[in-house]
This record gives C-alpha cells, sequence and structure tokens, in this order.
C-alpha cells in the first residue's frame, strides 16, 4: 500500500479509536527504512537437491531524474535485481541489488554462495548474459549442472567441454531444438517471478539511497515469499 494511503487510512482509523494516533508519510518513512527483513524466512523446509532460474531486471527509482532527462537528455536512474528462483516453488531463494550497470556475470558468484545457505542446488539456468568461461568454471567447482543459453558468436573449440558441447549442439540442432534437448523453458519460471513481483509492487522503488533501495527491494522479496507460500 503507497505510504499516502497508510496515513489516510491510520487517520480514518483514529476518527473511529481515538486512542490509536495516526501517523504521517515521513513516519511511516523512517519506519520502513529500519526495518531489516530476512527475505528467506518464510522458504519452504526442503533440504533435497533444487533447480534454480537465474536472471536480473531493471526497477525505476522512483522520481529520480525525470526532469533532468527532460531538461538536459541525461539518463534516468534505475537499479537492478538479481534473483535466483527455485523452478518448482517461484520462491526467491536468493537476490541482490545493484545499479544498472553492474553486469550480471558480476553478480552470480554472489547469487550461488547466498543460494546454497538456504538450499542444496543441482541445476542452474541461465540466459546468454551468464555465457562465460568464468561462469562454467565455478558451477563446475560448485558441482552444479549449467545450463547456459550460448551466445550467436560462440566457439566450439574454445572453453570448458560442457560448454563446447552445449554450443555444438545448438550450432547444429539450432535454438529451438537445444531448447527441447535442455529443457531451457523452465528457466522462464524467473520470468514469472519478476513479472509477479512487478504486478504487486509495480516497476519503481521509493527509497533513493542504495542501501535504502536494497532494504526496500528485500523487505518486498520477504512479503513475496510469505505469499507464495501462503
Amino acid at each position: 500500500m503507497p505510504y499516502r494511503q497508510i496515513e489516510g487510512f491510520t487517520r480514518a482509523l483514529n476518527r473511529l479509536i481515538p486512542k490509536l494516533p495516526s501517523i504521517d508519510y515521513s513516519w511511516i518513512r523512517r519506519r520502513i527504512i529500519k526495518l531489516d527483513l530476512n527475505p528467506y524466512k518464510y522458504l519452504k523446509k526442503y533440504n533435497g537437491p533444487i533447480t534454480i532460474a537465474i536472471d536480473s531486471s531493471g526497477i525505476k527509482v522512483h522520481k529520480s531524474g525525470g526532469w533532468i532527462e527532460r531538461i538536459h537528455g541525461k539518463k534516468k536512474k534505475y537499479i537492478k535485481i538479481h534473483f535466483a528462483i527455485d523452478v518448482k516453488t517461484k520462491e526467491v531463494v536468493s537476490m541482490e541489488v545493484t545499479t544498472d550497470e553492474i553486469h550480471d556475470s558480476k553478480v552470480l558468484k554472489r547469487l550461488i554462495l547466498k543460494a546454497l545457505n538456504h538450499k542444496l542446488i543441482y541445476k542452474a539456468y541461465m540466459d546468454g548474459s551468464y555465457d562465460s568461461f568464468k561462469t562454467y568454471d565455478f558451477l563446475k567447482r560448485m558441482k552444479i549442472i549449467q545450463i547456459i543459453k550460448p551466445r550467436k558468436n560462440a566457439r566450439i573449440d574454445r572453453g570448458p567441454p560442457e560448454r563446447c558441447n552445449s554450443v555444438t549442439i545448438f550450432k547444429n540442432l539450432g535454438e529451438k531444438e537445444w531448447s527441447k534437448m535442455m529443457d531451457y523453458g523452465k528457466r522462464w519460471a524467473v520470468e514469472t517471478a519478476f513479472s509477479t513481483f512487478k504486478r504487486l509492487y509495480g516497476e519503481y522503488c521509493m527509497s533513493r539511497k542504495m542501501e535504502n533501495i536494497s532494504k526496500e527491494m528485500m523487505a518486498k522479496a520477504y512479503i513475496y515469499n510469505m505469499l507464495i507460500n501462503l
């Protein structure tokens, strides 16, 4: 619920029950910023291996840069949320919040290590932005099966054997057949999660400082996981 609506709700409640004080926008904002919620509190208690899908999505910073963009043509400010989603339950098992210039592959290691604190990961699905030798090597060390869509300019003769095999299949059979063989459709679980997340909260955040933005996104993920498991 937007803060102004909460303020109006408490004013209406105060008229019915005078002992309950109403609160203003600034008070709500200060209290919300102090929240430090654990988004993984409501994860299902399952100790077996899971399959995850990883991706990122952009979120606008509310009322940041609109006037500057119109007058000076400068880029409006965005942040990125990075999710690791359990493809079966659609839970957020790991998340990171970064500025928009951070490449997805730079966040992968932190996402995986954080997810491993909660779940045992068997397989991971990712799109072409994660297609690198470092990604394959890291996931192999973690004993995680890698299903990563090859880039169009990927070479067959370079990289780890797992990547070479994937690229060979992709180039010889085409994207459609490669997707069927790799069961790549499961990666859409993370797109579904982003769609649900943005329908719940909109495509922007209210905070402006990076520390507060991160807290706001974590709080939203906390509620998302709680609703998923009702």
